[in-house]
């Protein structure tokens, strides 16, 4: 069974939930930097930091980590395994949604590298999973088909990532800004394949300051409403 590390708010029902995934090799405490930060600016979130789903394997005789899925072996089979790992991951976010009886627009992903991966992936393949998406020097698997309905994407990348390059991140980017995705790319000089401050920081900026289109949508459909119920003079 799935491990999880739970911070809760002190008192009261929370109002949103994080769902943290980490990178393969290591553990939930990679993601607690990041935790520490969201804690900070919601005090009333619920975050829940997954551990992978099966022992890292990339060490002969196994590692002290854990990974989503194999990365053992051709891109085919690195790809199945990935789509495999969707609906494990799915399961468990609406497990942890319903617990906590948060609809799907108060849900986030966010997580590094192979945990970034994951989560882009679970964003194509099902839908009203979570409102948010924060992707740490992640990629996208597929070249993406389709955009996420009513979910904002953020990427956040170090400009000198060698393990996962930017510019494939970036295309891919842009193909979702074309079919109408809600989505942010920032990429930071002076930053590697890691979970820097400087990524972290980022994304609270983002969190903070970003207003989802679907909130857009629904002021504007708010405003004309109330001009056309507006006595006429």
């Amino acid at each position: 069974m799935t491990q999880a590390h739970v911070l809760l708010p002190k008192d009261g029902a929370p109002e949103l939930l994080f769902v943290l995934l980490h990178g393969a090799g290591a553990d939930p405490e990679q993601m607690r930097p990041l935790a520490e930060a969201l804690h900070r600016q919601y005090p009333r979130a619920a975050l829940v930091l997954l551990e992978g789903f099966e022992p890292f394997d990339a060490i002969p005789g196994g590692g002290a980590g854990f990974q989503w899925y194999s990365e053992q072996g051709d891109d085919t089979l690195k790809a199945l395994r990935l789509s495999a790992a969707v609906p494990t991951l799915v399961a468990l976010v609406r497990g942890w949604a319903e617990k906590l009886d948060l609809e799907w627009g108060r849900v986030a992903l966010a997580g590094f590298s192979q945990g970034a991966i994951l989560a882009l992936e679970a964003m194509q393949q099902e839908e009203q999973l979570a409102g948010r998406v924060l992707a740490f020097g992640g990629a996208f698997a597929y070249w993406p088909q389709q955009a996420p309905q009513d979910v904002s994407i953020h990427l956040l990348h170090g400009k000198d990532d060698g393990e996962l390059p930017y510019p494939a991140l970036l295309n891919a980017a842009r193909e979702l800004m074309t079919l109408g995705a809600d989505i942010t790319a920032d990429v930071v000089p002076h930053v590697g394949h890691e979970l820097h401050p400087a990524l972290i920081e980022r994304a609270m900026e983002q969190l903070r300051t970003f207003i989802p289109a679907r909130l857009w949508r629904e002021a504007v459909l708010t405003a004309a409403e109330q001009d056309k119920n507006e006595p006429k003079h």
